[in-house]
């Protein structure tokens, strides 16, 4: 079985053919999903899915992209609807230096929120971060020296020296479609020699979608394919990688019931 940990199943997309998408992960063996949620007005209806889907569950936070638009998004609010029996997860919350889409000074102050909030509620924190390495780092660290709290580097494409920084932090890493990619040799290498207690799937879908689905929507049935490199990649069968990560993930979002 596999577990596809990070995906947004209430985006255009899927979202008007949830109901085909879930069941073409369950055909593939995905035995279980995190939705990811990105703004606050998303919050409820990703928690609906979650409620309605037993294999189906949810996170609560604010993508960088949305820092700005989202300046009353505070711990508070976040651990008051981190309280529902179905979210199981802070975030996606981070830094992405690529786009600024929001000011950098309200991302940072958004993404210790988060942490805040992760610390609080005891839930792992799902971060985000893109050409922004050096700042991500230095939070998470500092913040760490304040209590510990748990959490994953989702869909990473970042350096050898961060992914040893996150493992040192007893983080996660979150292995994508992009590790198909032709040009991905870099994140190749990295994802190869990732420990095998600390590695994760996902597919960021509608995002993403990995060789062989290339120009397709991407959905959570193709974290197999994913799987599938991985393993090839890591020299290691599909299914001893399945199962780590399925373990991985259930001891990381232990609120989650296998």
């Amino acid at each position: 079985m596999f577990v596809d940990s990070h995906c947004h199943l209430n985006y255009e997309g899927l979202a008007e053919r949830q109901d085909e998408v879930l069941a073409n992960a369950r055909a593939r063996g995905v035995s279980t999903m995190l939705n990811i949620s990105t703004r606050e007005r998303e919050w409820d209806a990703i928690i609906a899915t979650a409620e309605r889907e037993p294999d189906v569950w949810a996170s609560v936070g604010v993508h960088p992209h949305e820092a700005d638009a989202h300046p009353d998004v505070d711990t508070a609010k976040l651990v008051a609807k981190a309280a529902h029996p179905r979210v199981i997860a802070i975030g996606e919350s981070g830094l992405d230096y690529y786009y600024d889409h929001s000011d950098r000074a309200a991302q940072r102050a958004s993404f210790r929120a988060h942490i805040a909030a992760a610390r609080e509620t005891g839930l792992p924190l799902i971060v985000h971060t893109r050409d922004a390495e050096e700042d991500t780092a230095g939070i998470l660290e500092e913040e760490m020296g304040k209590g510990d709290f748990g959490g994953v580097i989702h869909c990473f494409t970042a350096s050898q020296d961060f992914a040893d920084k996150a493992l040192s932090l007893g983080l996660y890493v979150s292995i994508s479609g992009i590790v198909t990619f032709r040009n991905a040799k870099d994140l190749q290498a990295t994802a190869a020699a990732l420990p095998a207690d600390r590695l994760l799937i996902e597919t960021d879908a509608p995002f993403l979608a990995p060789v062989p689905n290339r120009g397709k929507t991407c959905e959570p049935a193709f974290v197999v394919d994913t799987a599938h490199f991985l393993a090839d990649l890591r020299g290691e069968p599909v299914e001893a990688l399945a199962s780590a990560t399925t373990r991985n993930f259930h001891a990381l979002f232990a609120k989650a019931t296998p």
